[in-house]
């Protein structure tokens, strides 16, 4: 991830599990906030939802976000990063949420029937490291 300091790359390892807060835009301009799981593909990050939630419609409707990866050992250590959403897709989105289960949770999850998950491929722009 050439945007984001070396020094803070452990943040985005896996068995760090750190979380990432995830802010989107809401139709009337308002901010919108979620925790959610993540990983990255070496140039982008990747986050996952259920097609329809709120965040989905918000990524669809106005693809720049801002996120902030915290530290899960050291709440003052964290990466506050704006960026677009520069792809939206289907495919792979339910094996995308069981690998991020596996990661966080240690296993699948469960009772994802009538859901169509998501993959939001986030394209980290402006990058400031604490």
């Amino acid at each position: 991830m050439k945007t984001i300091p070396p020094e803070f790359h452990d943040l985005l390892k896996d068995e760090t599990k750190a979380f990432l807060f995830l802010a989107t835009t809401m139709p009337d301009g308002s901010p919108q906030v979620t925790p959610v799981w993540f990983n990255t593909d070496g140039e982008y990050i990747l986050i996952n939802s259920a097609k329809g939630r709120v965040k989905d419609k918000n990524m669809r409707a106005r693809p720049n976000v801002a996120f902030v990866i915290q530290d899960p050992s050291d709440p003052y250590r964290f990466v506050h990063i704006r960026g677009r959403v520069v792809e939206i897709t289907e495919e792979g989105g339910f094996e995308h949420i069981q690998a991020l289960s596996m990661i966080y949770y240690g296993r699948p999850l469960k009772n994802l029937e009538g859901q169509t998950r998501v993959i939001y491929k986030i394209l980290p722009e402006h990058v400031n490291a604490h």
